[in-house]
Order: C-alpha cells, then structure tokens, then sequence
C-alpha cells in the first residue's frame, strides 16, 4: 500500500535506483553538493557517488552547477515528477498507436494478486466501460473509484451500485443507482458492458486475489447473482412499504 512506501522507494518508481535517490533526498535536503561532498555525506565511494549523480542529471533529477568546482543541485520534486509523467504520457500516446490492436477477445481465467493490480485493473475496466457498470462493493471501496464512477455518469454511462446504505446522502454518488444491502467482507465484483467481469475480495497487498475474465460463462454467472440480488432487495423494500 502507498502509506508504506518510504521516500526512497517511492522515488525508485519514478526511474531511479536506490543509490540515486538516496542522494537525490541529500540535495534537497542540504542543497548543492560536489561529489566528493555527496560521497562523504553518504558514506559511499566517490566513484559510486559520481555514477550515481551522473544518472541524476540523465533522468532529469539534478542540475550541474558550473562554478569554481563542479556541484550537483536537485531539480524540485514535484518538477521532476511532472516532467517524468509527461514524458510516460508522451510515450504511452505513442505505443497506443503503433502497438497492434487485439484482434480477439480473450476469454481466459486470469488470476490476479496484489491489492494494487487488482485496482489497476478495477480501475482500468471502468475507464474502458463503454455502456454500463454493476459493481456490488462495500461502501468504502467505491469511495477509491469514485472519481472514474463519476466520469462514466457524466459520460451518460449506466453505473448501478450494490452497497451499505452511507450514513448521510451527500456520500452518494449524483446519477448511479444505488441498491442497499449488507457488505460485511471486502468482496467485489464487478461487470462492465455484460462482457467483462472481476470478482474476489480486496484485502491487503499480500492476500488479495481476484479473478478476471470476458468468458461469456463467467460474466453470466455473476450477472444472475447480482439480479437475484437486486430482486431480494427489492422485494424486502416492498415488504418494508406495506
């Protein structure tokens, strides 16, 4: 999970190695620095230190100071950030367009672990959704997606939303359809455009698991336990009603 991450290996996502961003937090935190001087704060060999500094200022993390002897400055984090997602999404752009297109449809069982892939991946299915959605969430797990839940509502898309009714309606999402019952475990499923479905229990890094798949059996199964839900749903309200 990102709150565990530590400077230095959330700065390792963004391209540099260990001995690199170890330096890269000394320059923020001290300033301009030589070599030698980055070497010494380290405790590292001037060699390693140099060749770490060199790929620095290669992946756009420090500057050379051309003075009375050579220094190294950090570029701002968050400079150096944007520039690399800007980079990333230049890139992206461009293997978008020459990568082949998927010619099939692919309808394995896949396995996915890791909290963090299924969420891509979670998250990835409701960017692609092209019509509708049914997810049936615990309350706080939606609230993670809510912000691509509300792009496909306002791209006119069907979001229905199976969930524990929030404590006050300000959490609900404006345009979903939202259907209440009980969630008292972290299982998700979900199914975009009757084509597509992940299903699993979203847990920590180590222990979740999910399942995805376009196979038309997979997508049927979970399409019929969410309308038999939905139908004891409302068939309690109605019993509520009388």
């Amino acid at each position: 999970m990102l709150e565990n991450l530590d400077n230095i290996e959330a700065l390792m996502h963004f391209g540099l190695t260990r001995q690199e961003a170890r330096i890269y937090l000394l320059l923020l935190t001290e300033g301009a620095l030589s070599g030698y001087e980055a070497a010494k704060r380290i405790g590292i060999s001037r060699s390693n230190a140099y060749g770490a500094l060199a790929g620095l200022v290669d992946k756009g993390a420090a500057y050379i100071l051309e003075e009375q002897a050579v220094q190294y400055q950090a570029v701002p984090v968050n400079e150096f950030c944007f520039n690399k997602l800007h980079y990333l999404k230049e890139v992206s752009d461009l293997l978008e367009q020459q990568i082949p297109k998927e010619t099939f449809q692919n309808e394995n069982y896949i396995t996915i672990r890791g909290r963090r892939h299924v969420e891509d991946k979670f998250r990835n299915m409701l960017k692609e959704a092209k019509e509708r959605v049914y997810l049936s969430v615990p309350l706080e797990i939606a609230a993670l997606f809510q912000q691509e839940l509300e792009t496909l509502i306002q791209e006119g898309k069907k979001v229905v939303l199976l969930t524990e009714k929030p404590e006050e309606e300000s959490e609900l999402l404006p345009g979903a359809v939202f259907y209440y019952t009980a969630h008292n475990d972290q299982q998700l499923r979900l199914i975009t455009d009757s084509s597509y479905a992940l299903t699993g229990e979203l847990q920590d890094e180590m222990h979740t698991t999910c399942l995805y798949s376009a196979n038309p059996n997979l997508v049927k199964l979970l399409k019929e336990a969410l309308a038999n839900e939905i139908k004891l749903i409302e068939i309690k309200k109605e019993q509520e009603n009388i």
